[in-house]
């Protein structure tokens, strides 16, 4: 007997990712108002903690928790939130205001895409990291009600914030963003579609990405903006995987396109070059010897994944 789930694999893609398996248990349903203060409160209690944007970790590659003692010697926090609970105990995120000084002998302060491409912490770690970054930010950015302006109040340890003035309830928000990889199977040897942005690394190129509006399906997004981008149209599209991107909060949704034309026509406002490349290109730049120097992601991006998936298939 066929199931629905012959031919997915058992070792999901998006656990590959950076910033991905996220092992806290979050317990959205059991959170209240007493949440954050008894498990702030309790000796077990660890800490992901950040200055402004950045992460605070020690520079000897140790154990990024810290207790709460340890941050509170550091300054008040601006915000502090609950993250869920570990086997160990619960696990929250505090930020401190960006001028709070720290001891660069026993601290460092790190950004997120450092901190995942140097490796800095134990993988485990990333996808908390990137669930409290997303967390801090929109407490943050949402101080005040979007509905008749007064000060918010924070409410369920940082999943919700509530209007005391009209009783509006606000909760944060993920943006969703396609990155897809279109592929040309027209000629006897397949070729993909890579682009690059003025901002990339030198002989940096990537897979296309654009956000989801409103109203749109996943499939009609990543047409859209491959159109858009290239002039490239799509037809049959194929989700891949997905990866939490906390800059500060979207979802990275991986997909792989049919392309129907081959024109390239590019958006310069978006792209400052595209071009399809062969397999043997591809395998190149991924094992770092394309003789044009060119690059792609590293891998915890999503788009090293779709675009090896491609390269590699047999």
């Amino acid at each position: 007997m066929t199931s629905l789930f012959d031919g997915v694999p058992a070792a999901e893609p998006s656990r590959t990712h950076g910033f991905s398996a996220n092992r806290i248990d979050r317990r959205s349903e059991a959170r209240d108002e007493s949440s954050l203060a008894e498990a702030a409160s309790d000796p077990a209690a660890r800490f992901y903690l950040f200055r402004d944007d950045t992460a605070i970790i020690r520079p000897d590659g140790a154990d990024p928790l810290f207790t709460r003692a340890e941050v509170e010697s550091l300054g008040a926090a601006a915000v502090t939130i609950l993250l869920g609970w570990a086997d160990t105990g619960p696990r929250l995120a505090a930020t401190l205001p960006a001028d709070t000084p720290i001891d660069e002998s026993r601290l460092q302060s790190i950004n997120l895409r450092s901190l995942a491409i140097e490796g800095a912490v134990d993988p485990e770690h990333l996808g908390a990291f990137a669930q409290a970054r997303s967390l801090l930010a929109w407490n943050q950015r949402h101080r005040f009600c979007g509905a008749c302006g007064s000060p918010s109040e924070m409410r369920d340890g940082g999943y919700r914030r509530e209007c005391p003035a009209c009783g509006a309830m606000h909760f944060p928000r993920t943006d969703p963003v396609v990155i897809m990889l279109a592929i040309d199977a027209s000629g006897t040897d397949e070729r993909c579609l890579l682009g690059r942005q003025p901002r990339f690394a030198p002989g940096m190129y990537s897979c296309l990405a654009g956000f989801v509006e409103p109203g749109e399906t996943i499939e009609d997004a990543v047409r859209r903006e491959t159109l858009e981008e290239a002039g490239i149209a799509l037809g049959r599209v194929r989700y891949h995987s997905s990866q939490p991107w906390p800059f500060p909060s979207s979802l990275m949704i991986g997909c792989h396109g049919e392309a129907l034309t081959t024109e390239i026509t590019p958006d310069e406002n978006e792209l400052e070059d595209a071009r399809w490349f062969t397999r043997a290109e591809v395998l190149a730049i991924l094992s770092g010897e394309h003789p044009g120097g060119i690059k792609c992601p590293p891998r915890i991006a999503i788009a090293h994944s779709l675009i090896r998936t491609w390269a590699e298939a047999v």
